[in-house]
């Protein structure tokens, strides 16, 4: 099994760096408009997203190729 890529409220983050919102279905034709992004630490709690369909996501992972 692979590292966990996304994160809910309440969730540890794994490692320091910066985390983004991204959307629930992760399509190019879904991109949030000005997702909001938080700085963390190892072990800091993701606070909640700005609706409930989003999850937080480390930046360098959530790329649309």
């Amino acid at each position: 099994m692979g590292e966990q890529t996304e994160y809910e409220k309440g969730d540890k983050a794994p490692n320091p760096g910066i985390y983004t919102e991204v959307g629930e279905a992760r399509s190019f034709h879904t991109e949030i408009q000005n997702p909001k992004q938080i700085r963390m630490e190892k072990g800091d709690t993701f606070p909640e997203t700005t609706n409930q369909n989003r999850k937080w996501k480390k930046v360098e992972k959530a790329r649309v190729h």
